[in-house]
């Protein structure tokens, strides 16, 4: 073991009277990644819930002001209705959250059942729930969330649908590996020759131990769901307007992006930023988790 590594096990060691969750939150904002993650994504979250508190202007009102570039006034500039584009991206926080939250939540609750089931009962059931999850695999998934909104219609609601399903896969497979390098365990066996039953052992001794992974996949697939938004949205798929959804702001600027190219620039800063904050904190709570991945 070198120098430096020595240092870090010594900081990182916890303290004989120090509780887990306290030894856990240290070694968590000591952690630059998942700190620096973490703050990014705070601040967007409090300019969500304080939208109209922060912003001037409500994000669907009009001025006379077309395509002004940022100012005092208009500290992002306007766009080609006048609208302020800092109220607007803003106000777009908290949609992209919003989608990136539900459309996950989904995928995590879903996924994870499915998961569960073909690994721990396999056979027939393991069989066609993996096909299930091959075949959604088998197509680029903007491509398949494409293909969900042409048929569900366009609208956020239909976006979180598609985004949901696409990423549902990534958390069933997760499940089900965890599930069957485990369900033959002693621990697992001596619950069954005790006469629990299949639904207590799942939940009461093989879910408790694999919620890390799935926060971290879920983290990271946060990041992934706010890009596919905003992607449906740039499409004109998304949300509609007037809302201000990141994507959609950047489709409406495309034919103003050499006369006024803040009307660009600023969704698509936003978008980088919040995508940048849930990797950051998903790679950071990765390398808590399992310091094996740390390098």
């Amino acid at each position: 073991m070198n120098e430096n590594s020595s240092v870090t096990s010594i900081d990182y060691a916890p303290s004989i009277h120090e509780s887990p969750v306290r030894y856990f939150l240290r070694a968590f904002w000591r952690h630059r990644s998942a700190a620096i993650g973490s703050v990014i994504i705070i601040l967007f979250i409090l300019l969500a819930v304080f939208a109209p508190v922060i912003t001037p202007y409500q994000y669907d009102q009009r001025s006379s002001a077309l395509l002004a570039s940022p100012s005092a006034s208009h500290w992002f500039g306007t766009d080609d209705m006048g609208r302020d584009i800092f109220t607007r991206v803003i106000y777009g926080a908290r949609i992209s959250l919003q989608v990136g939250f539900f459309a996950i939540a989904g995928s995590i609750v879903i996924g994870s059942f499915l998961g569960l089931i073909a690994g721990y009962y396999g056979r027939w059931r393991d069989t066609i729930i993996s096909r299930i999850f091959d075949i959604l695999l088998a197509f680029p998934s903007i491509l398949l969330a494409i293909a969900i909104v042409a048929i569900l219609g366009p609208g956020l609601n239909n976006a979180m649908i598609a985004v949901a399903v696409i990423n549902i896969p990534a958390f069933g497979r997760l499940m089900r590996s965890r599930v069957l390098s485990v369900k033959e365990e002693d621990f697992i066996l001596a619950a069954r020759a005790m006469g629990m039953k299949n639904s207590r052992i799942l939940w009461k001794h093989i879910l408790p131990n694999y919620w890390s992974p799935i926060l971290v996949q879920g983290t990271l697939g946060f990041a992934t769901a706010v890009i596919e938004a905003a992607a449906l949205g740039f499409l004109g798929l998304g949300a509609q307007p007037p809302q201000p959804e990141w994507g959609t702001m950047l489709s409406d600027s495309r034919e103003f992006i050499q006369l006024a190219p803040w009307t660009m620039i600023f969704p698509g800063l936003a978008i980088v930023c919040t995508v940048l904050g849930f990797n950051l904190l998903g790679d950071g709570l990765r390398d808590l988790f399992d310091p094996r991945m740390k390098e």
